[in-house]
């Protein structure tokens, strides 16, 4: 379902923007999406592995996987901060967006270090990873498949909330759904990282129309 959202939302959004302007995306937004591309790759390959019993691979590869991880951390929200400048130099949309964008990459740095930290315990570990992935996942279905399910809820907190994470969240519900129908209970790893989760997402709700921010969010991209 990651693979769907994100290949939707991307694939529908850089078609369009091929179409129209062509391939003048900033250098840096390749090297995101190959990166980020790589860690979907990766965290399915980590999954394959521990299904057909070969943990030692997946162990050894986990070491790369943290070094990626630190690569995307950087490379988030460097890229965030030359798109959003360069949007604003062609079309003036000013760069309030960067709130989603920087907890986005904030929710993946802390929800992965915690499961890489806590990879000999198990449960923990593979719900954390988990919830790192869901929750980047939000910006390819932000892009083509949320706004149509959002859509019916208009300009309402419900709406604007459904237009951002409808798709992740459902993913991460989905996850504590499976864990109680199969499990039945929830870890307390996973409560906790729903939990860091929520707050993230309601922190850049609440920072996107506030004037204050965008003060700084411009102040960010050099204006």
């Amino acid at each position: 379902m990651v693979w769907v959202g994100v290949l939707s939302g991307f694939g529908t959004d850089s078609y369009d923007h091929i179409r129209k302007f062509g391939l003048d995306y900033p250098l840096i937004v390749h090297f995101h999406a190959v990166a980020f591309v790589g860690w979907l790759v990766l965290f399915t390959t980590q999954v394959l592995l521990i299904r057909s019993a070969r943990p030692n691979l997946h162990r050894k590869l986990g070491a790369s996987g943290a070094v990626l991880a630190a690569v995307m951390i950087l490379l988030g929200p460097a890229t965030a901060l030359i798109v959003d400048a360069r949007r604003y130099t062609s079309t003036g949309t000013t760069p309030e967006f960067l709130a989603v964008q920087f907890t986005d990459i904030l929710a993946f740095a802390t929800l992965v270090g915690a499961g890489l930290l806590l990879r000999r315990n198990s449960p923990s570990h593979k719900r954390l990873l988990l919830l790192g992935l869901m929750y980047i996942s939000d910006a390819g279905f932000a892009r083509f498949l949320n706004p149509i399910f959002a859509a019916p809820l208009g300009q309402t907190f419900w709406g604007g909330m459904a237009a951002l994470y409808l798709g992740s969240d459902l993913l991460m519900l989905g996850l504590g759904a499976y864990d109680l129908a199969t499990r039945r209970k929830l870890f307390p790893a996973y409560v906790a990282g729903v939990a860091w989760v929520l707050t993230l997402q309601l922190a850049a709700y609440t920072l996107l129309p506030n004037p204050h921010w965008k003060a700084v969010a411009m102040h960010l991209i050099g204006r």
